[in-house]
């Protein structure tokens, strides 16, 4: 797949990219509300419900998951907030086969996003798709692929693409008061605890259990392996640095403004303490060199309760002059010059709620108008690649060198075979985009 052309300033990933080359035939008229449909909501995508609910561009008309429960749910939600009583559905395709929807979210495991999410895009559905993207590298390929083919909509929910202090932290990275931004440095560290196993069991009544595990391998139900704990699991997830590091990858991508894939990755990880069920190491360390020198830093450690310059989730962003830190609860601070004076700031320290509605609206405008997203399909991408890069190297205790253009690893081809993977039938991806 060809790579995007190189660097591009923060501006623009902000405000979003030229315009798709599209006719706007069979969309919701400027005026009237675009029909949606939220596919898995048990945890993030209860917000995709509750934000569509109130907003007033949007009408929530389809509800589909695979647990009885959720359903209802869901559907108690969004009659309290939107007054209208959304169908039900447990089977995604029934989703993708209805001509009436507009889009849909989606904010099942990991595992399903990229199965559902194409599917919908060559249904002719724009899609708003939960972090990370893919579960596999090849995923993030098909995505971009089907996106172009089919001229539709992505939105990777990456909700500080829009968030307003983004905006404004960008206009003092393109200002120029801390230099060139040559090096970043992500960090996500909270504790996780310990989770103890629990034998297997039956599924919950009123759980399509077969289908939730989807492309996953067939195993019995267990409860840890279930609703949220799934997180745990390679089957389903990428990890903690799939989860919440998502985000601050995707911010350290955004400083940086890079447009392509690093050159070099090194990674390594461990468990310093008794890991319980997890399949993750509790803490790893990644860094990503580019082409151009630059370089890219993850940490994360999930046995601590403090942070790191006093942010659970947040990045360093180091230029020539001075240096940003960023956090993802809704603030940041400069530094400046060898004596770190301290420079233009915003917001106050304290957690706040992610800006899922700004991110939401900026999908529904990208709808209208057809144009670029502001974390869209390449971008989504871009940023999901480094997850999968990384934890290879993690897995593989070596260091990888990577072609971009080819985006293949060139010094140990072998381990190329990480970059897919197998599907279960009759779950698989499609053949083709």
């Amino acid at each position: 797949m060809a790579q995007m052309h190189r660097r591009q300033f923060v501006s623009t990933a902000v405000t979003g990219a030229a315009a798709l080359a599209v006719a706007n035939s069979g969309f919701a008229a400027s005026n009237e509300q675009l029909a949606m449909a939220v596919i898995g909501f048990n945890g993030m995508g209860f917000g995709h419900v509750r934000a569509l609910a109130k907003n007033a561009g949007a009408r929530v008309v389809t509800l589909c998951d695979l647990d009885d429960r959720v359903l209802d749910r869901g559907k108690e939600a969004v009659k309290s907030i939107a007054g209208n009583t959304p169908k039900l559905e447990r089977d995604f395709r029934k989703v993708l086969d209805d001509p009436s929807i507009d889009a849909v979210t989606i904010a099942t495991p990991n595992h399903w996003h990229c199965p559902i999410a194409i599917r919908a895009l060559q249904a002719g559905k724009d899609v708003y798709v939960e972090k990370p993207a893919s579960h596999v590298f090849r995923e993030g390929q098909m995505l971009v692929e089907a996106a172009r083919k089919y001229k539709r909509i992505v939105q990777h929910g990456t909700q500080m693409r829009s968030s307003p202090v983004t905006v404004e932290a960008g206009k003092v990275l393109k200002s120029g008061i801390l230099g060139d931004i040559k090096i970043t440095k992500a960090w996500n560290v909270q504790d996780r605890g310990i989770t103890k196993p629990v034998p297997d069991s039956e599924p919950p009544a009123g759980v399509d259990y077969d289908r939730w595990l989807g492309p996953a391998p067939k195993r019995p139900f267990n409860a840890i392996r279930f609703h949220r704990n799934w997180r745990f699991f390679r089957d389903y997830s990428n990890g903690d640095f799939g989860d919440d590091g998502a985000h601050d990858l995707d911010m350290a991508v955004w400083a940086l403004g890079v447009n392509e894939h690093p050159v070099q990755i090194t990674s390594h990880g461990s468990n310093v303490r008794r890991p319980g069920v997890r399949e993750f190491p509790d803490n790893m360390t990644v860094a990503f060199k580019y082409a151009d020198e630059r370089v890219l830093l993850y940490e994360d450690r999930m046995f601590t309760p403090y942070g790191l310059h006093g942010v659970d989730s947040g990045n360093a962003f180091y230029g020539t002059k001075g240096y940003m830190i960023f956090s993802r609860r809704g603030y940041f601070r400069t530094y400046l010059g060898r004596k770190e004076a301290k420079g233009p700031s915003s917001g106050k320290a304290g957690r706040v709620g992610a800006p899922l509605p700004s991110h939401m609206q900026n999908f529904l405008t990208s709808i209208r108008n057809r144009k670029q997203t502001n974390a869209n399909a390449e971008v989504a991408h871009r940023v999901c690649a480094l997850i999968h890069l990384g934890d290879i190297a993690y897995r593989n205790k070596t260091v990888l060198t990577f072609d971009p253009q080819t985006e293949k690893i060139v010094n140990q081809p072998k381990l190329n075979i990480y970059l897919k993977k197998e599907y279960r039938a009759p779950y698989e991806l499609p053949s083709k985009v």
